[in-house]
Order: C-alpha cells, then sequence, then structure tokens
C-alpha cells in the first residue's frame, strides 16, 4: 500500500505556537508548509488524546477524545469566542523549548470557559450536529470528565464515592447529567473546536501533499471513559481498577521491565462482540488520519500480563492474543486500511508471522543497529522493502545522544564509519541519508534528529515519570528554509519525492 517515501515525527505539542505548547493553528500550518518545501509525505504525531497521568500521549481519558490543549487560542479570537486583550492578559509563562503543562493548563481553562460563554444559537447548532454524529462516545466522555474533574476532585473512577454512578445505574446516571449538564455542555464544546481544528489542519495538509500518521495506543488508561462505559471488555475489580496490568518484560530499554498499568483486554469479551469496540476505534482514528500506526503491535500476537501491586514487570505472563482473527474482523468492517505496525521489542517466530499475514510493514530503528559485533535487522543495508524505518523514536535517545553519549568506543567508531561522520552537527543528517537510501518504502526522521539534537531534546524516555518527558518544543528559527531544502535534496537523490 505504501510507495517509496519518507516523513518526519514532530508531535503537536512540539511546534512554536506562542501560547506555551504547539496547536493546531498558524504554526502547525506552517510546518505543514515546510515538509511541502522539504518534499515530504508523512507527518506523524503522537496520539492526539485527551492526557491524563504524566501528560502522557500514552495514556489517555477516552480512545476518542481530543486534547483540548492543543485548541488553538488565535483560530477563538478568528472565530469571535475570545479577544486579542484576554488573549494578551493571560500568563502563559511560555518557555521556547519546554511545555510547562500545569502553567499552560492554568492559563488556557479560564479562557476555554470564556469562549465556551459566548456561544451562539448558530454555533449552538453546529455543536448539536456534531453530537449526534458522535454519539457513540461524545456524551459518555464530556459526562466521565465532568464527574472526575469537577465532582469527584479529580479522583479516578474506582475511588468515586457514589458507587452508583461508578456502575452506571440508570436513575444515577440520570441524576448526574441533570446535574452537572453546564459542565457536561463545555466538555462537549471544546471537542467540537477540536475536531473542528484539527479536520482543517489535516484537509490543509492534503492539500499540500501531506499525509499524517496517527498513532493508537494498544491499550486505554485505566482511568478513562472507556473503562467506566466498557468495564466487561477489560479485566477489572469490582471497583473498576484493574485486576491485571499490561506492561513488557525487561528488554532495551528497562532491566525491569516497563509496568505501564493499562488493563489488559479480555479478548474473549471482545471476540464475542465481534471486536466491535476495536472497529469503532479503529473507524474513529481512520477519520482523523491517513495512516495509523498502531503502537505495540506484538500484543495482538502475545501480551504480558502482570498482576496489580507488583513493583515492576519482571513477574509477569505471556497470554495468547487474538491474532488474525481480530485483523480479519477489521478488514471485514472497514475494508482495507493503511496500518503500520509497532513490531519493537521482544518478536518471536509467532509475531513475525502474524505481521507477515497481515501484510502491514513493521518498523526498524538505526540507532538500534549500532553493534559493531554483529549485522543485524535496524541497519539499514538489511531494511525490508515493506517497512517503515527511522532514524530515532520518540521512546529512544536521538542520533546524536546514542552515538556521542551512549554508546562505547568500539560502537562509537562503529557508528562513525556506517553513518559516514564523526561530527555532531552532521550526525542526524549521516543518519538520514542512511535510512534515506535504504529500501524501505517509508524513512522517517525525528524532528530532533533532523535538527542533530542531542539529551536535552528526547522527548520521552520509558519507564519514568514526569521529569521532561513530553515536554520538547522546537524553536521557530529551527524550521527554516535552508532545512527544508537540505532536506528536500537528500529526499530527491533518494528517490523518496
Amino acid at each position: 500500500m505504501f510507495n517509496r517515501s519518507s516523513g518526519v515525527l514532530a508531535h503537536v505539542t512540539s511546534l512554536p505556537a506562542p501560547h506555551g505548547i504547539g496547536t493546531m493553528g498558524q504554526t502547525a500550518h506552517d510546518f505543514v508548509d515546510f515538509l511541502a518545501k522539504a518534499r515530504q509525505t508523512y507527518w506523524q504525531v503522537l496520539p492526539l488524546g485527551h492526557t491524563g497521568f504524566g501528560d502522557s500521549p500514552y495514556q489517555c481519558y477516552s480512545a476518542a477524545a481530543g486534547n483540548p490543549l492543543l485548541i488553538d487560542l488565535d483560530l477563538l479570537q478568528k472565530d469571535g469566542l475570545l479577544t486579542e486583550a484576554e488573549i494578551r492578559a493571560a500568563d502563559f509563562n511560555a518557555s521556547p523549548d519546554v511545555v510547562e503543562f500545569e502553567k499552560v493548563i492554568e492559563a488556557r481553562w479560564p479562557l476555554y470557559r470564556k469562549a465556551y460563554a459566548r456561544v451562539d444559537a448558530a454555533l449552538q447548532k453546529k455543536i448539536d450536529e456534531f453530537v449526534s454524529e458522535n454519539a457513540e462516545w461524545l456524551p459518555d466522555y464530556a459526562l466521565f470528565m465532568s464527574l472526575r474533574e469537577e465532582k469527584y476532585d479529580n479522583a479516578a473512577v474506582w475511588d468515586w464515592p457514589e458507587a452508583d454512578v461508578r456502575d452506571r445505574e440508570p436513575a444515577a446516571l440520570a441524576r448526574v447529567q441533570a446535574e452537572l449538564r453546564g459542565e457536561i455542555d463545555f466538555r462537549i464544546f471544546l471537542q467540537y473546536v477540536f475536531y473542528e481544528q484539527w479536520t482543517a489542519l489535516r484537509a490543509y495538509a492534503n492539500e499540500k501533499g501531506i499525509q499524517i500518521i496517527g498513532d493508537i495506543p494498544i491499550y486505554v488508561s485505566p482511568d478513562s471513559s472507556d473503562v467506566w462505559t466498557h468495564p466487561k471488555l477489560f479485566k477489572l475489580q469490582k471497583d473498576l481498577s484493574p485486576k491485571l496490568i499490561a506492561g513488557v518484560p525487561p528488554d532495551y530499554y528497562s532491566a525491569t521491565g516497563q509496568l505501564w498499568g493499562n488493563p489488559v483486554y479480555d479478548w474473549t469479551a471482545h471476540k464475542k462482540e465481534g471486536y466491535a469496540w476495536w472497529i469503532w476505534r479503529m473507524k474513529t482514528n481512520m477519520a482523523l488520519f491517513d495512516v495509523v500506526r498502531i503502537d505495540h503491535f506484538r500484543g495482538f500476537e502475545s501480551f504480558w500480563e502482570v498482576p496489580t501491586g507488583e513493583d515492576t514487570a519482571v513477574n509477569g505472563v505471556w497470554r495468547k492474543g487474538p491474532g488474525m482473527a481480530f485483523f480479519r474482523a477489521m478488514e471485514k468492517a472497514l475494508g482495507e486500511i493503511p496500518i503500520i505496525a509497532e513490531d519493537l521489542g521482544i518478536i518471536t517466530d509467532d509475531v513475525r508471522a502474524l505481521l507477515r499475514e497481515t501484510g502491514f510493514p513493521g518498523m526498524r530503528v538505526l540507532i538500534f543497529g549500532m553493534t559493531p559485533d554483529e549485522d543485524n535487522e535496524h541497519l539499514p543495508h538489511n531494511y525490508l522493502p515493506n517497512s517503515i524505518v527511522y532514524t530515532s523514536t520518540h521512546d529512544s535517545q536521538t542520533v546524536c545522544e546514542q552515538v556521542m553519549d551512549i554508546c562505547n568506543e568500539r560502537e562509537k567508531q562503529f557508528a562513525y564509519a556506517y553513518l559516514r561522520t564523526s561530527h555532531s552537527e552532521a550526525m542526524g543528517w549521516s543518519a538520514i541519508k542512511s535510512v534515506w537510501a535504504s529500501p524501505a518504502h517509508i524513512s522517517m526522521t525525528t524532528l530532533q534528529d533532523l535538527l542533530s539534537l542531542g539529551a536535552d531534546a528526547r522527548m520521552n524516555t520509558p519507564a519514568t515519570i514526569g521529569g521532561k518527558n513530553w515536554r520538547w518544543r522546537v524553536r521557530r528559527e529551527a524550521l527554516n528554509p535552508e532545512v527544508a531544502a537540505l532536506l528536500g535534496d537528500i529526499t530527491r537523490t533518494y528517490k523518496r519525492g
């Protein structure tokens, strides 16, 4: 399904918008222009969901709801919902280099409420149509967030004091819906604005010849509207807290594995429903993106299951996933879907067989190949055509950090020889040339590698919480015509655009 092409991975939050965080406004459109000038085909983003614990886009309150923090304030002003003076008076304490999430939330939320107060009858009609089109998830999500943040003081769903609400008893739901009507409608308004702005941005990208690759986390957050509304699809305690949680055993990233905390699926229950929830989820994402990357693809073959209460992921067991039956159900319901499979980590012959049967391209990452004593699958000369290959990822070191700071001396000398440079200021470009020259159908670089940045620009360190995770931002001046022209020349040279 994929031609020889290339692209850049950069989350929306990392863009240089003026109010503390990257948004879907003018700087996102400018980034699309930058990609088009650089002859790129793809812009890959991280999940766009409403982030919760740790500000991670992989821990969201809903599988469908967008992140209100990505709403562009200048576009709200253009629509007559905010004034320039109101925006200027807000204290974003904006850093050009990092997202200060707490400060951004504190500054933005009052502005969103002011915008909502200006909704008129014409706009309300559009919002009502949006609610009708998204009735499968939107009312439940809006009620969940209203309960969690306004009525229950940010308590997780298993700590809600009213068991009848937690257990979705009809009379209790009717009571809180009436009590929280205004707050529910405010949350719905935010989702309407998010979807309107994202739809416009995606349409602009497509007009410029840029396709957007989205990212679907395989699991959902334990404290989410999905768990609250579909508890039978997950392995939960009676109070809706996870009984068994997901993660991965010890691997490249962590000696004790990764303990994600997400509830694992009850795949037997999903199968009985014909995978209806997952079909809805995939359909929703395909309405947002041109291509979807499924995070932790191997979990569909086998998944690592750890009892709740464990301090690490070491004491888990492998359980069988739904396998090819799941993907046949997707295709039967939705037709052929442009999917990329994230198949990194502990990959067995059974996982490889499932990937071959689906026909989806798998992933390879250049920096994982810097081992002078073995010829491995992450080195560009070994890439398969049906694959998507990266210089590095949002979860890894940048190329410069890996080679200059992490590699031992032998690995460093091997990297210098393979990349044909020993200069940190050119390391990212040499890595790009290496993966662009490979036989892989799609080659990708992170924005950090495009700029040959080091450890300070890392997006996320797996198995850690807080710190600098998810906060990195690019400076506006870095996305200049010279960088676009150089990437465009490399892309043309290696016949990718």
